[in-house]
């Protein structure tokens, strides 16, 4: 399905162990997280309008509301500039949790580009890959197959709890990492954590792992600079490159995923 590469495997490719995040680096959730946005400030108004107060709300574009969420703006703030009062807040940041994850909303969420190439030129090259995200397992397990890209995996190490993904916090990572790492003894100096976010690039910062960020997913060039990750790159398919030592293709149409998923697709609710 894919093309020979141009060199074959080394002894350093083959030693590579890639933990690579879901959300940012693989799956696009952009989409979602705006639509979740839209959906609670639409409950909210709603939800107000039913105790007789009126909310003369300003709804963000999309490009506001991803540039907000890509520089870690809290929630908080962007009700605020949503035009919520400080005593609306509570009850728009609950619906967000209510709704992020609601199976008909990860319906939104989109394959990055070139991950399918990425991911099997890594596997050709004998590097080896596991999956560490803070979306449920379950889900996790669920999202890979359905986008075929479980394959290329050895483990699939997710949280047990539902809320994680979206909250974002380093510790829970860092925890994830630690038991993959504790179970492998190969682990080395060869082995990358490749995120999107500061829970990525602290967790692995933590524990000794070289990290690489990149900026496809919810946190800007700008801001993942801050973090001073080992290196920065635009997608998988760059640091896939970067890693292997091989030359981008030129041709755009090379870079990009051929598959598309069937709109069958209906995730589970995320056990409780």
């Amino acid at each position: 399905m894919f093309p020979t590469p141009a060199k074959r495997p080394n002894s350093l490719a083959s030693s590579l162990i890639i933990c690579c995040d879901l959300d940012g680096p693989l799956i696009d959730v952009s989409d979602r997280y705006y639509r979740t946005y839209c959906l609670a400030l639409t409950h909210t108004r709603s939800a107000f309008q039913a105790e007789g107060i009126d909310l003369d709300l300003h709804l963000l574009s999309k490009p506001q509301f991803w540039h907000l969420k890509r520089e870690r703006t809290a929630d908080t703030e962007i009700a605020l500039r949503s035009s919520l009062q400080i005593e609306q807040v509570s009850f728009f940041l609950s619906r967000v949790q209510h709704l992020v994850n609601q199976p008909t909303l990860l319906q939104d969420d989109l394959l990055q580009p070139g991950v399918r190439r990425s991911l099997a030129l890594l596997q050709s090259w004998g590097a080896k890959l596991i999956a560490v995200t803070l979306r449920h397992q379950t889900e996790a397990e669920q999202v890979l197959k359905f986008h075929g890209l479980d394959q290329f995996f050895s483990r699939i190490r997710g949280s047990d709890n539902c809320h994680a993904a979206y909250q974002n916090y380093a510790e829970h990572k860092q925890q994830l990492l630690a038991d993959i790492l504790s179970e492998d003894q190969r682990c080395s100096e060869r082995t990358w954590m490749i995120g999107d976010t500061e829970a990525d690039v602290l967790s692995g910062q933590a524990i000794g792992l070289s990290t690489i960020a990149l900026t496809c997913g919810i946190r800007s060039h700008s801001y993942l600079t801050r973090l001073q990750p080992t290196r920065i790159h635009q997608t998988l398919l760059c640091a896939t490159h970067d890693l292997l030592g091989l030359t981008p293709q030129v041709q755009q149409g090379n870079l990009l995923n051929h598959w598309s998923p069937s709109p069958s697709f209906t995730p589970t609710t995320c056990p409780a």
